[in-house]
């Protein structure tokens, strides 16, 4: 009998503890995202508004489970190389996350050259299968 308790404890606590493994949502065909402003090689001051654009999808929280939805997530001075795509995107200065459907942002940059990118969440901030990725933009802060 405490054989089977134990084994059960540990069959329950490794479900527990294993990573979920599941699939990224899928993109529609033709969903675009991009940067409305600024545009490409722009000179900015601070405060710098940055305007998110999607096309072929709609924009809902973070958390909630809708198909052809999902939310902005601004990339500041990344590689989209650099990025796991198969897991929730990281928070922090360079990976800012949108979960309330913002579509659009004020924000103090560094004076210098900076590339943005807009790249689409799903529900759990993992992107879609494929990337909803804008190209990127490169501004200067004056």
């Amino acid at each position: 009998m405490k054989k089977r308790f134990v084994l059960a404890m540990g069959l329950a606590a490794a479900l527990v503890t294993a990573p979920a493994f599941a699939e990224r949502m899928p993109a529609p065909e033709g969903a675009k995202a991009y940067i409305i402003a600024p545009t490409e090689g722009s000179a900015v001051s601070n405060p710098v508004t940055i305007r998110f654009g999607l096309e072929g999808m709609g924009v809902a929280p973070a958390g909630v489970e809708k198909k052809k939805t999902g939310h902005h997530h601004l990339l500041i001075d990344i590689e989209p190389s650099s990025i796991d795509m198969d897991n929730p995107l990281p928070a922090d200065d360079n990976h800012r996350h949108f979960g309330g459907g913002q579509t659009e942002v004020t924000l103090d940059l560094p004076a210098g050259a900076h590339k943005l990118i807009l790249l689409l969440g799903d529900h759990n901030h993992v992107p879609h299968d494929p990337p909803i990725m804008s190209d990127p933009i490169t501004i200067t802060v004056e």
